[in-house]
């Protein structure tokens, strides 16, 4: 289920955080009572104590650090399980707040229409949300996407096969592809 109301709601509720370990390197996650908010690549102190200012600012509430709580319990299990090989699709509930409008809609389109194991490229994209030619507001709306892996915006690339950019760095993104078998596994 994923909340709509984000961008719309009068902000204060409560924001529990984590930092995870992962294949790619500590993770921030964040959640409100709507569902999963943020997540953050490299997490060590300085980029998670910024994304928590980030989070402070943009949600009016104080994080909460809350490694052991239900609402990040589920998103931790489902992202250990991707990591592990054995989850190919989230099923998180997940809160908009942090993008709306065409980047809110392009978004959604990846995380419904982009399977695992797949990629598809920018100007695709926009031409699946109705705006053929607006591939490079495309790669905008990916290098703003709060909810990286989760919503895969490292399954899209440019139409000549290239990588594209990618927030958490070209190494992590290959090394999410190779995970869902669409780039060969690195030799060491």
């Amino acid at each position: 289920m994923n909340s709509d109301r984000g961008a719309d709601r009068s902000v204060g509720g409560t924001v529990e955080w984590a930092v995870v370990g992962s294949d790619i390197g500590p993770l921030l996650l964040a959640a409100t009572g709507d569902g999963l908010v943020s997540v953050v690549f490299h997490a060590g102190p300085p980029v998670r104590d910024k994304a928590l200012g980030q989070l402070r600012a943009r949600l009016g509430a104080e994080p909460v650090e809350s490694p052991g709580s239900a609402r990040l319990a589920e998103p931790i299990r489902q992202l250990a399980a991707y990591f592990a090989g054995s989850l190919r699709e989230f099923s998180l509930a997940l809160d908009w707040s942090l993008t709306s409008g065409f980047n809110r809609q392009v978004l959604r389109e990846l995380a419904a229409g982009v399977p695992y194991g797949t990629v598809v490229g920018y100007g695709d994209l926009a031409q699946r949300v109705g705006q053929p030619g607006a591939a490079q507001a495309v790669g905008a709306a990916m290098g703003s996407n709060p909810l990286p892996v989760v919503v895969p915006c490292h399954r899209v690339v440019e139409s000549d096969g290239g990588l594209g950019g990618f927030g958490g760095g070209l190494e992590t993104k290959r090394r999410l592809l190779a995970l869902e078998g669409v780039l060969p596994q690195p030799l060491f």
